[in-house]
Order: C-alpha cells, then sequence, then structure tokens
C-alpha cells in the first residue's frame, strides 16, 4: 500500500525512496528506509507511529526542518531534497504552516505579536501584517483577546493562537506535531474539530500522532513502522485493522 495517492486536485508533497539514516555509536540507524508518498492538495492525512517508528525523522523533512540522506522531495513542484539552511526557511516561511504540541509561543509577545511573527519574518508591511494576524485571530475565535499574553489562556485557546499563526501566512501546508498531546480530551475534541473545518474550507492538513485514535480524525491514515511505510489508506480502511 506504499505510496496511495490521494484524491486531491493534483500534488502538494511528492517524497521518492526518502532514506534518513543516522550514524550513532559507530552504527547507521535508517530512520527513513525508502519512503516513497504523495500527498494532493486538499487533503488530511495523519502519519502515525509509535516512539522510534521514523514518523518525526519524516515530519522534519516534509516541514524542511532537515533534508533526506538520499531520496527526492518535492514540495509545490519545488525540489527540497538537498537545499541549504537558508534556502529551507525561505521555504518554510512561504509554504509551511507549523502547529507544535506545546504551541511555541512566545511569552513576553501578545497574542496579536506572536501571530504576526511569520509574516514579519517573510518581510511584509506593518499594517498588513496587523491586518493578516487579526483576521487570522477571529478565525479561530480569538479577535478579541488580541492584547493578552499566552499566560493568560488555557491550553486550548493557546493552541488556537498557534493555529491562527500557521494560518497567517496563508501557507500551502499545515502541519500539526502532536497537535493535541497537552490538551485533554474535551479541549483536544475542539482543536480536531477546529483543523476537520480547515481542512473542509480547502487546506491542506498533514498531522503527526503516536495515537491511533487521534489519527481516525483524519481522511487518510499513513502508518510507519521501522522506518518504512506499512499502512497507507483511508481512514475507514485503518479503523477495520485497528
Amino acid at each position: 500500500m506504499e505510496g496511495t495517492v490521494g484524491k486531491g486536485d493534483k500534488p502538494l508533497i511528492e517524497l521518492n525512496n526518502i532514506h534518513k539514516i543516522y550514524q550513532m555509536g559507530g552504527e547507521s540507524v535508517h530512520a527513513n528506509d525508502g519512503i516513497s508518498l504523495t500527498i494532493c492538495r486538499g487533503e488530511f492525512v495523519a502519519i502515525v507511529g509509535k516512539s522510534g517508528s521514523g514518523k518525526s525523522t519524516l515530519m522534519n523533512i516534509i516541514g524542511a526542518l532537515d533534508v533526506p540522506t538520499s531520496g527526492e522531495y518535492f514540495l509545490g513542484g519545488e525540489d527540497v531534497s538537498d537545499m541549504e539552511d537558508d534556502e529551507l526557511a525561505q521555504i518554510r516561511n512561504k509554504m509551511i504552516g507549523f502547529i507544535f504540541q506545546q504551541y511555541n509561543l512566545l511569552p513576553k509577545l501578545n497574542l496579536l505579536e506572536n501571530v504576526e511573527l511569520p509574516l514579519l519574518y517573510a518581510g511584509v508591511p506593518a499594517y498588513e501584517r496587523r491586518e493578516r494576524a487579526m483576521a487570522s485571530l477571529e478565525r479561530v475565535g480569538l479577535k478579541e483577546k488580541w492584547k493578552n499574553m499566552p499566560s493568560q489562556l488555557s491550553g486550548g485557546q493557546q493552541q488556537r493562537v498557534s493555529i491562527a499563526r500557521a494560518l497567517a501566512g496563508s501557507p500551502s501546508l499545515i502541519l500539526a506535531d502532536e497537535p493535541t498531546g497537552a490538551l485533554d480530551s474535551k479541549t483536544s475534541r475542539e482543536v480536531l474539530n477546529f483543523l476537520k473545518k480547515l481542512n473542509n474550507e480547502g487546506n491542506t492538513i498533514v498531522m503527526i500522532t503516536h495515537d491511533s485514535s487521534i489519527a481516525l480524525e483524519a481522511k487518510r491514515v499513513v502508518r510507519i513502522h521501522d522506518g518504512k511505510i506499512n499502512f497507507d489508506g483511508d481512514v475507514n480502511e485503518y479503523s477495520a485493522i485497528l
């Protein structure tokens, strides 16, 4: 089932025979071992795997945080397989919105300033930055709290600010790394419902998780085991084998 193509209109992510090898204590560790995967625009895909499966390594490659040892990675048709760090930073800022487990909000900035950050790095003028950041906060229902500091919010609200920051740059891809990992079950449900809403609005979402019950919230599941894909299919097919 490896390399199953999704049903979106055209590929956004194309991974061809990706290998990532680390040298540890004189041994070669194959964190990703020949992964081929295509994700189309408009899909909601969960990449699931236990700790040590290679899913975090794959996330780092998809998120242009790292490059493969060998193989090809095309994001939006652009080959990012062997880019230098500054080129990777540009790709991340231009094309990817990140949602992290621990929110990664800067405690000394208010909500508006936190959401503005990727736009600041992208060189967006101040007036436009503010306008886009406020619109993004409005989408997650926190426009009225724009002056608040992160410490004044609940965990769920902080995660919504993190989602607003991811959306502010109008990215091609939203990459969510264990987005409910630090939340209680009720708040997790709210965040997952919001991700579904974003996907229904046309956003491409790739969610990384170790939890199969969370993976079932996506439309397609890719399971990683020992650095390889051992399942890639519709969420209903995945549910049937659990």
